[in-house]
This record gives structure tokens, sequence and C-alpha cells, in this order.
């Protein structure tokens, strides 16, 4: 069998498609387990490649950052992910200086005119006390 000529595969870009090829040796890499909840991956069962180290929390697009997962594991993984790179997020621009004011008036039906009444979007009457 001939060497391969590059150690591991590596996208060039953070959304550059895995190729089959890698798909199959990192599953073979993994022995066929999920790497998120330690179960063999049956047949048939889906799964997805899931990066170890999440891109959106500085880790590499490339094969030596990859491992199988089982759909349904990687989906709540990422939705954690996501959760943390949000609070990192809101919290930078916090201390920065450039995050958003929350509006005092958040419903989306309402809105607060000029003269301070509020009114329901979707009728047109004034809502609250204050009524001229």
């Amino acid at each position: 069998m001939m060497a391969r000529s590059t150690d591991e595969w590596i996208g060039k870009t953070d959304d550059a498609r895995v190729p089959p090829r890698v798909r199959q040796r990192v599953f073979d890499r993994h022995n066929g387990t999920c790497h998120l909840t330690g179960r063999k991956i049956q047949p048939g069962e889906r799964w997805e490649i899931e990066h170890v180290h999440a891109l959106i929390l500085g880790g590499q697009h490339r094969e030596s950052n990859l491992a199988p997962a089982l759909a349904a594991a990687h989906k709540v993984k990422t939705a954690t992910e996501m959760k943390v790179k949000s609070k990192i997020a809101r919290v930078r621009k916090k201390h920065i200086g450039i995050a958003k004011p929350k509006s005092s008036l958040s419903h989306p039906n309402l809105k607060r005119l000029m003269d301070g009444t509020v009114v329901d979007r979707r009728t047109g009457e004034i809502v609250g006390g204050r009524q001229p």
C-alpha cells in the first residue's frame, strides 16, 4: 500500500464539505463509535461528522478535529455550543459598549407613540390607562 502524500485532510474554508473518503477514515479511526454518547453506530443509523473542538469556539476544520456523532446527540451539542457563543458575544458587546439597549416595550403587537400612549398594532386601539 502506498503512503499518503499528506498527513491529514484540512478544509480550505470552514464550510468546505468533508469528502466521503475522509468521512470513512474518521469513522474507522473511531471504530464506528459515537464520539458524544460512546455508543456503537449501527448500520442505517443517521450519523454526522462532528467537530470535537467547535469551529465557533476556535476549533479547526481538519481531519484530526473530526469525529463521528449520532445525529440527535450532535444536534444537542451544537445547540449548547451556540448558546455559549451567543453569551460570549453578548458579554463582549456589553463590555466594549456596543450592546443594543433593550426596549422597555418588548411585545411585537404593541408600539409606543411619541406622546407616550401604547397602541395595539393589530387593532389600532389604545392600550393601558392613558387615553386622550
